[in-house]
């Protein structure tokens, strides 16, 4: 099976993944290919109805219960279902074991929350999620996350008028 990274990527400016090669996708797809991608896959490719059935079935028997629950929650997403990704978060929340598992779903929830243009508050989750990974002793995971809030606290400054952020109670 091919590299992930050579199939799909998240955009750095959206947030938001993106197929990089269509064809590679569905030969993977095609493929044996494990459950959780293949729903992940699925729903790369636009097929987010089979997606959800694929997905909400393999649900109550997967091992990788968080990883799931993520990619159904992303499907929702691009659905504008902010609520019921929001629902699958929390859940996916519920299954964390560590601090670098929490930062993991932090970030998750941070994409999630960029793209409903509520920048400020995925800022808040990126932040969080850098500090988790930082005491996880993962430096890079950190980094990452750190330059996703700046983003975002960039996006939310430009929409607020580009000057300086308006005046907020904290």
């Amino acid at each position: 099976m091919e590299d992930t990274a050579s199939l799909w990527r998240t955009d750095p400016a959206t947030f938001r993944d993106v197929v990089i090669n269509r064809k590679a996708l569905e030969a993977a797809l095609a493929g044996e290919c494990p459950p959780v991608e293949r729903v992940r896959y699925l729903a790369l490719l636009g097929r987010d109805t089979e997606a959800l059935d694929e997905g909400f079935k393999l649900l109550p028997h997967t091992p990788d219960r968080r990883e799931l629950l993520l990619v159904l929650a992303q499907i929702n997403q691009r659905q504008y279902r902010w609520h019921d990704a929001a629902v699958l978060h929390e859940k996916a929340l519920r299954t964390v074991q560590s601090p670098e598992e929490e930062a993991y779903v932090r970030h998750h929830i941070g994409r999630r929350l960029f793209d409903e243009a509520r920048f400020r508050a995925a800022a808040d989750e990126f932040q969080w999620a850098a500090d988790l990974y930082r005491v996880a002793g993962h430096p890079q995971f950190a980094e990452d996350n750190r330059q996703a809030m700046r983003h975002a606290l960039h996006v939310h400054s430009a929409e607020r008028g580009g000057g300086r952020p308006a005046f907020e109670l904290s």
